[in-house]
């Protein structure tokens, strides 16, 4: 055999064994045999990867461009730099998002000169100096620049989702588009990408301090933060973070983003990934028509990055911060693609998979901890497996780590079933079904494996090596790596930082905003013409079915003819605010076994089966909710059902409960998040509602658990509906459900609920709670005082489009684009949940505490004397009715929309009536629409914040004030 023949034979084996290499037409790609999403893998001249999956369920696709880089790139000097480039990828081009770049650039040029200027003084009275004068050459170039054209060009092809996230090792653009806009969007990412140009730089900075600020009162960004400076003391994973330092941010450098783009925002850098109504052939013609030519950088920089050294002992850090007290334990691992990391992912979901175990069983079981999770951070250049727990009342931290530990340890000791191991590949294979379900799942799987470099081969096989492991390679596994002397420990304590810095607000003149302005560019795209996809609309006579099971019990059903995975809940139109007892019994739930199976057994045992059991009540309707892999349905609805009839009572384990519900409760007072939920749910309701509707200390301890377990026991009694998707036929279903699920031949009526009706809304008035933040949230409500009306609808969804409903709405661009208030704003004029209940108007924003009054009045400004831009209505009004086009509800979906028109009186699909009357809508109209509904109402002002940082007097001018405590919003 001559060597060119033996070189030929391995040549054609590795190809069968790894994958393909195909060529249709012009274009060669490779495909992995068994590839679930039988994805094409392309690689353009320039380097630009290209990965396309075909899902035809809806005429859409999820695009997501992938660019390798991400915090760790970042110049130490000016760390957040990758973060806040991501911004400004939103701001334009040559092309876009300026009406006359000639004119513009001079100034950009100078604001550029000027920040490096800026940057290198220390002198506080000349650094103010310099801003004032980037701010008045910022105010000049705005005259020019058109804010949120990118948004309006995604707006007008009919996109949705539009966004983007920087992490360490990436950063990621996504969009959502209809299956016809495949050109258009090429066409505007390719100008985007190949062509950026910095502008609205120091308002958008004001965004990203905001960001910071946020991130600030977030005790868990700390904690991570902290855990990687521990295990990363040399790599940038631990030597700096995404969002960069307070100081660097203060000092940005306009010259090092440009020299940033030029280097990494390359083709043979990034990667197009898509999943959706796609033809492979013609959508690879079209990207490399647009992104063929850009420029690859064949000097693309290799980071030679430190080696981090073994840790021999553990790494201890602390942080302070508001929220509960908590602990977390991390070991470091190799990065992703290294060939142990499918060890890793085996032994983290035998340590934590949130029902059987090791953690599960023996602390949150055993109720020994009040919380104790774990999950694996997998980055490019190393991983990390992070333990936490929250101390139940009277334990400490300490405590609370040596029984992790002690976890640790019996995985190092193989202590741990090895029935376990089959259960966890079911359930990834669940875990993978599930993400194969949806486009954006699909195409982040690309994501994934183009960031760390993985072959998708690997990714599609993954599953099969993870399967041969065994219970003594995962011991050797544990030896080698979780020992008890190579780990860091960081103990989150409540308290005040004293690291916390305030970033002072700027004086910003805000930018202007050229509303009405548009570039050729956009009108070139709005004048394109795209074979137009019609709109389907849901028939509830035609796509799906009501069936009757035993005891006269309703069933919808919709059959599910994608996958084998199924979802069979029933319905009870009674909760919390029929009895306030009934979350607690669910709870309770959660600890018990049967008269033949322990607490435990039961979890293993759902576990084992790759299914999910779930009871989830809310205020006026429960639901009990079982999924999983079909296969098993009928295994897994005879345990369910024996929990539900069987469940024992087990003393011990509710007076823990009762304790760890009231250190619960005593935690959400730390939490910024409950405060303002609390808040808003106070100005809706006043002292009663449904938050508050709940067992009281007293009732708690004195309750005898066998009452809550005959909560449980009753639930199937009462009347309820049973809703299904899945493979089985309507038979086999009928047939399932009358074998197994327990029911009397007569069903109970549903009792009578407390009524919690919302308040009316007479006069404006300011509520205070108080929270100690370098940031407030603030909210108005206003009760509209009017039912549902199908005739308010079309009104009501335009009127939010054009208003409030995102980045290119009115809110969007004058809370943050051109005045730099706020990183979040919006605004919604709200649709009733049940018949019952009326309209109500929200808006929200987050801010620096020194802005409230500016945001305050900017508010009240555009709500009362709302902007009018023909140009605006007709982007929001042409996206509104893009977007009915394409939009398809699908699955599960039918079923639920089917309930939520049943809920407010109707029959038919409320899409049919929106989709054609907003046709004939014009600005007019909504101008009308706000006159009568939303100017001049009085609101109820909800502001969570430190009062000693608020302008108290200034807030009175608004209305009368009301100091809340955080009794009155929590009711405890």
């Amino acid at each position: 055999m001559n060597k060119l023949f033996k070189q030929s034979c391995l040549s054609l084996f590795l190809l069968l064994a790894a994958g393909a290499c195909t060529s249709s037409g012009k274009y060669d790609y490779e495909t992995v045999p068994n590839d679930p999403l039988k994805a094409r893998i392309y690689t353009l001249d320039n380097g630009l990867k290209v990965y396309l999956t075909v899902n035809k369920e809806t005429p859409r696709i999820q695009t997501y461009i992938a660019v390798r880089v991400g915090g760790k790139n970042d110049p130490a000097e000016t760390t957040g730099l990758a973060h806040y480039f991501e911004h400004l990828m939103f701001k334009g081009t040559r092309q876009f998002g300026t009406q006359n770049y000639e004119a513009e650039e001079p100034l950009l040029d100078e604001i550029e000169r000027q920040f490096e200027i800026y940057r290198k003084t220390k002198d506080e009275a000349e650094r103010k100096a310099i801003y004032r004068v980037i701010d008045s050459l910022s105010y000049e170039a705005s005259k020019y620049a058109i804010p949120n054209e990118y948004d309006k060009l995604m707006t007008a092809i009919g996109s949705t989702g539009t966004n983007a996230y920087t992490w360490y090792d990436q950063t990621v653009y996504q969009e959502d588009i209809p299956s016809n806009q495949v050109e258009n969007w090429a066409k505007i990412q390719a100008d985007r990408f190949g062509n950026n140009v910095i502008r609205g730089f120091h308002t958008e900075l004001e965004t990203v301090y905001e960001e910071k600020n946020m991130s600030l009162t977030r005790d868990m960004s700390k904690v991570q933060e902290a855990i990687f400076s521990s295990l990363f003391p040399k790599h940038p994973y631990g030597t700096q973070t995404v969002l960069g330092t307070q100081d660097d941010l203060k000092n940005p450098s306009i010259t090092n983003i440009k020299n940033y783009y030029k280097q990494w925002y390359v083709p043979n850098n990034m990667a197009i990934c898509m999943s959706g109504d796609l033809d492979p052939e013609a959508t690879i013609a079209i990207i490399d028509k647009y992104f063929g030519e850009m420029k690859p950088n064949p000097e693309l920089p290799v980071l030679n990055l430190p080696k981090e050294e073994s840790i021999n002992e553990p790494v201890v850090r602390e942080v302070m911060g508001p929220d509960a007290e908590m602990v977390s334990l991390a070991w470091r691992f190799p990065g992703v693609s290294d060939k142990e990391y499918e060890t890793m992912q085996v032994i983290s979901r035998v340590l934590y998979n949130g029902k059987a175990g090791l953690i599960d069983l023996d602390l949150n079981q055993q109720q020994k901890v009040l919380t104790g999770y774990g999950y694996l951070m997998g980055l490019s250049d190393y991983s990390a497996l992070i333990l936490g727990g929250r101390p139940k009342q009277g334990q400490t931290l300490e405590e609370v780590r040596d029984l992790m530990l002690k976890e640790i340890e019996k995985l190092r000791m193989g202590d741990f079933d090895e029935k376990m191991l089959e259960a966890n590949i079911n359930n990834l294979k669940l875990y993978e079904l599930q993400r194969m379900e949806n486009n954006d799942g699909r195409a982040d799987m690309f994501v994934r494996s183009f960031i760390n470099g993985t072959s998708w081969s690997d990714e599609v096989t993954a599953l099969d090596r993870m399967a041969k492991l065994t219970k003594t390679d995962i011991v050797d596994f544990a030896g080698k790596y979780l020992k008890d002397t190579n780990y860091a420990v960081v103990y989150k304590k409540q308290g005040k930082d004293p690291n916390e810095k305030k970033m002072s607000k700027p004086e910003i003149t805000p930018i202007v905003a050229n509303r009405d302005t548009a570039s050729a560019f956009l009108k070139e795209i709005q004048e394109s013409k795209a074979k137009p996809i019609e709109p389907v609309f849901l028939d509830f006579e035609k796509d799906m079915d009501r069936l009757k099971a035993k005891s006269d019990i309703q069933v919808l059903y919709k059959q599910n003819t994608v996958n084998d995975l199924f979802r069979l809940i029933y319905v009870f139109d009674m909760g919390n605010n029929h009895d306030k007892a009934l979350g607690t019994a669910f709870d309770y739930l959660e600890y018990l076994g049967t008269s033949e199976l322990t607490a435990e057994q039961v979890k293993s045992e759902f576990y084992r089966l790759a299914c999910n059991f779930s009871v989830m009540p809310g205020n006026e309707r429960t639901y009990v909710m079982l999924s999983g892999l079909n296969e098993n349905m009928p295994a897994a609805m005879k345990l369910f059902e024996a929990l539900l009839a069987d469940a024992q009572v087990n003393k011990e384990a509710y007076n823990n409960l009762a304790a760890d519900i009231l250190k619960a409760r005593t935690d959400a007072k730390l939490n910024q998040r409950q405060n303002f939920t609390r808040l808003m749910n106070y100005a809706q309701y006043g002292p009663q509602s449904p938050s508050t509707h709940m067992l009281s200390k007293e009732e708690l301890e004195k309750m005898d658990p066998q009452e809550l377990v005959d909560r449980i026991h009753r639930q199937n009694s009462y009347k309820h509906r049973i809703l299904y998707y899945g493979p089985s036929s309507k038979k086999d279903l009928l047939s399932t459900i009358d074998q197994y699920h327990r029911v009397p031949e007569t069903l109970l009526d549903i009792p009578q609920g407390n009524e919690f009706p919302y308040l009316a809304t007479p006069e404006t008035k300011i509520l205070i709670a108080p929270y100690e933040a370098k940031q407030i949230y603030m909210a108005q409500v206003s009760n509209m005082e009017k039912k549902f009306e199908p005739e308010f609808e079309p009104s009501r969804e335009l009127y939010n489009e054009y208003f409030g409903g995102g980045m290119n709405s009115i809110v969007f661009q004058e809370m943050r684009e051109t005045r730099s208030l706020a990183y979040s704003a919006w605004a919604w004029l709200n649709q009733p949940r049940y018949l019952k209940y009326p309209y109500t108007i929200y808006t929200q924003i987050a801010t620096q505490n020194d802005k409230m009054m500016d945001a305050i009045r900017t508010f009240n400004e555009i709500m009362n004397q709302m902007p009018e831009s023909e140009t605006a209505f007709k982007l929001a009004k042409d996206g509104l009715i893009n977007r009915l086009r394409t939009d398809r509800i699908i699955k599960m979906d039918i079923i639920w929309s089917y309930i939520h028109a049943q809920d407010l009186g109707m029959d038919k699909d409320s899409r049919i009536k929106l989709y054609n009357d907003v046709q004939k809508m014009t600005l007019k109209d909504v101008v009308e629409f706000q006159k009568q509904w939303v100017k001049g109402r009085n609101y109820v002002y909800c502001i969570l914040g430190d009062k000693k940082e608020l302008d108290m007097e200034k807030l009175k001018e608004v209305g009368p004030v009301e100091e809340l405590t955080q009794e009155q919003i929590f009711g405890y």
